[in-house]
């Protein structure tokens, strides 16, 4: 109904020829807006409550005294619904610290939490469906575990800012509550503002997205990008990742560009390869851990994470 009511009105109303390039555009453009903030808003909502039961921390307590194996895995799967945020890197990382996580383990909560991002997720699995949406969040942990079990062996704790182990985690809360003082309609409030808090933060970017996507969709020559970026180049999976460092966006922003990108000849792989180097790569992340991590220490944490995201492209690309 909402496709023949954009149809309607592109091409009735404001009188575009659905042949042209210009009505082809602006009809996904509508279309693609309402349809995906629709679904953003949902997503977030339901996301917002599973939050409410991960404070920081809690997510501390259930991290420790566990073993090093052991921790990196709860912490990679802890990393997809628990706060992660530009104000909550820098004192998330410093209360693990204090709380003796071993380093390794932070590093896997730090991977997964904006790399297997929870609202990415529904949204995968709503317009790509649910074995793409497997894929991404298996992906995203087995990175998060392997990256972080690696740098845990490399005994870096020297290469970690003097200063993080005399500063308090009680910096930034995100707004997460501790679950013990929750009732359900804290967590309801919790989650409505959540979803405003949110889509204030990231519409910018998922309608810039979106304008690319129709930008591509509108006038992007048919078989442009299968044969550029297509499973056939061997080089496209590792310039998807150079090109998504330098960007600044979310999951939820990237997403439309994925999309048009698979449909217009990308290589599944290349293409979340790219959002994943956007999410969990970003130079924006790099300025906030700078923060924490010394310059070796960060070279060599986005080297790991970046070697296993552009792995991870190759090896489902010859999966799908």
């Amino acid at each position: 109904m909402w496709q023949q009511f954009v149809n309607y009105l592109v091409y009735d109303l404001i009188g575009l020829s659905p042949k042209s390039h210009l009505g082809s555009a602006v009809n996904f453009f509508i279309y693609d807006t309402v349809k995906i903030l629709f679904m953003l808003s949902l997503i977030i909502f339901f996301v917002a409550i599973i939050r409410s039961f991960f404070p920081p921390e809690k997510t501390k307590k259930i991290l420790g005294h566990k073993s090093k194996l052991i921790g990196n895995i709860i912490a990679a799967f802890l990393g997809i619904v628990t706060p992660f945020c530009s104000c909550s890197a820098v004192p998330i990382f410093i209360g693990f610290v204090e709380a003796g996580i071993p380093l390794g383990v932070t590093f896997s909560f730090l991977i997964s939490s904006p790399m297997v991002n929870e609202i990415a997720l529904g949204m995968l699995w709503m317009l790509f469906g649910w074995k793409i949406a497997v894929i991404y969040i298996a992906s995203g942990i087995i990175i998060a575990i392997i990256a972080g079990l690696v740098l845990g062996e490399m005994n870096l704790e020297h290469l970690v800012e003097d200063y993080v182990y005399s500063i308090s985690s009680a910096q930034c809360s995100c707004g997460v509550q501790e679950e013990q003082k929750q009732t359900w309609r804290d967590r309801i409030d919790y989650a409505r503002s959540y979803v405003a808090q949110i889509l204030k933060k990231v519409w910018p970017y998922v309608v810039i997205g979106i304008a690319i996507g129709a930008i591509m969709h509108g006038y992007a020559p048919a078989n442009f990008l299968a044969k550029y970026a297509g499973p056939k180049n061997p080089l496209a999976v590792p310039l998807a990742v150079i090109i998504g460092i330098p960007l600044y966006s979310n999951a939820a922003g990237t997403i439309p560009i994925v999309k048009e990108l698979v449909r217009a000849g990308m290589a599944m792989g290349t293409a979340l390869s790219f959002m994943m180097a956007v999410t969990a790569l970003s130079l924006p992340e790099a300025i906030i851990l700078k923060q924490v991590l010394k310059p070796k220490l960060l070279v060599i944490y986005f080297g790991i994470v970046g070697l296993g995201i552009i792995g991870t492209g190759y090896l489902f690309n010859l999966i799908l």
